[in-house]
């Protein structure tokens, strides 16, 4: 036949391999109407199949940086409860109540820690706190105690020394007294040096000088700068060290210091240029007007006010003056708080988002508190309990009372918030979805195709 569907289908050319015939031919007689029923279900179909084959995703609960933000504790409410803590090892030689201080102190940085770089202080400051005893130990040995003892371990050579070095021996005899009395000072050093770790260990440092009043802003500013430079100039040094060794230079030597240290240099003084331009830009360094008798009225009470600070702190960590320790540094505080309060009306600076002080806080802070109340109270009711006598040379005893306050130290391993586990401290977003399995790639039967 001649016409157009026999032009339509020589210029189409034969059929492929992989072509379907039509619907006419292959149900020959069913027209129009059946071809929209079959196109109505095919679409039925490809909607089901895909409905299917998606993957359900499960629905994660959003996170608002305010939500996030009320889940950290006020950095200052540590620095309380670890000054607590150094406060209670202050007042004793008693090396299990000091072991129990250490596990206090160790047991909160592990529950409560994040993983920002300021966390892993606490480990070098118990290594700084073994070097310190094991200093004490050989002086105690080499150099003699002042504790006498009756007990001889060992008699070593002694060195003789001049008229004019008198009361200083080098050697000579070692009693069991003196090493015990240098191991029960070193320990309490180290106590204390780990209570301070516990600090940096918990506390962001960037929002402990963010928290800083007014009148302390351009010094919070300066310290905020100085650690933000240090880790550039370290990244600086370990990044020329590597361009060297990847083109075949040394980098180690004095040679290779002055060649990385130029660069290292230009760096910082580029950083510089740029920060001061912005910290200009910005307005830093502007002041209101205050008349000159609240300038020297300022002063006067915050001066006055640090010192009665340091006064008082000298008399609660020393072994005598914890009467007037107390007085004195409530007094200073006041004078402080009130100077820096008057110094604050220079500042014409606003705070973004501050850190507030919530009940969390207070149970932090207060348990430090309690922990050296109960501590001065027994030191000053039972002394030798929290002393142990070296000559004679007796085994030290646990008191309980004393041990009951050191204990209300583990209170933030449960009243500070949960940690956020980040590389940088700051807030963690919500959990990542769980991979979906891989959708089928199989094409579902047609109604036709069905078997």
């Amino acid at each position: 036949m001649e016409g157009p569907a026999a032009t339509a289908d020589t210029e189409a050319g034969p059929p492929l391999p992989g072509d379907e015939p039509p619907w006419s031919a292959r149900h020959p007689g069913q027209g129009s109407a059946a071809a929209r029923s079959r196109t109505a279900a095919d679409a039925a179909a490809a909607a089901a199949g895909a409905t299917a084959r998606r993957p359900r995703r499960r629905r994660l609960p959003l996170r608002t940086p305010a939500a996030s933000r009320s889940n950290q504790l006020h950095a200052g409410a540590w620095w309380l409860w670890a000054l607590g803590l150094a406060t209670a090892a202050s007042r004793t030689t008693n090396p299990l109540l000091l072991g129990l201080l250490l596990a206090v102190a160790g047991y909160v940085v592990a529950a409560r820690r994040t993983d920002a770089p300021w966390a892993r202080s606490y480990a070098a400051f118990l290594r700084l706190g073994l070097l310190v005893i094991a200093i004490r130990l050989v002086f105690s040995v080499f150099l003699g105690s002042p504790v006498p003892g009756s007990t001889l371990l060992v008699t070593l050579p002694e060195l003789p020394l001049p008229d004019w070095a008198q009361g200083v021996r080098i050697g000579g005899r070692v009693t069991a007294e003196g090493p015990v009395f240098a191991l029960y000072d070193g320990l309490k050093l180290a106590t204390l040096l780990a209570c301070l770790g516990a600090a940096n260990a918990l506390a962001n440092p960037a929002r402990l000088l963010k928290s800083l009043p007014g009148a302390l802003y351009e010094a919070g500013v300066a310290v905020v700068v100085a650690m933000t430079f240090a880790p550039n100039l370290v990244a600086d040094v370990l990044r020329l060290r590597a361009a060297r060794r990847l083109r075949g230079r040394p980098d180690r030597g004095l040679k290779a210091l002055l060649q990385i240290g130029l660069p290292v240099l230009e760096g910082a003084l580029e950083r510089s240029v740029a920060l001061a331009a912005a910290m200009d830009a910005r307005g830093y360094g502007r002041a209101a007007q205050v008349a000159p008798a609240v300038r020297h009225t300022t002063t006067a009470l915050t001066l006055g006010g640090l010192l009665g600070v340091c006064a008082g702190t000298y008399g609660l960590l020393a072994a005598q003056g914890a009467g007037f320790g107390l007085p004195v540094l409530l007094a200073g505080l006041t004078a402080a708080l009130a100077g820096l309060r008057l110094g604050g009306r220079r500042s014409v600076r606003t705070r973004y988002r501050p850190d507030r002080w919530d009940v969390r806080a207070w149970l932090v802070s207060g348990s430090g508190a309690v922990a050296a109340a109960v501590m001065i109270w027994c030191a000053a009711q039972d002394p030798q309990a929290l002393h142990p006598s070296v000559v004679p040379l007796t085994a030290p005893a646990l008191p309980l009372l004393p041990a009951a306050g050191v204990l209300l130290g583990l209170l933030p391993a449960w009243a500070a918030p949960s940690p956020t586990r980040s590389a940088t401290g700051g807030r963690t977003g919500p959990a990542e979805p769980r991979a979906a399995s891989a959708p089928r790639t199989t094409r579902p039967n047609r109604p036709e195709e069905a078997p």
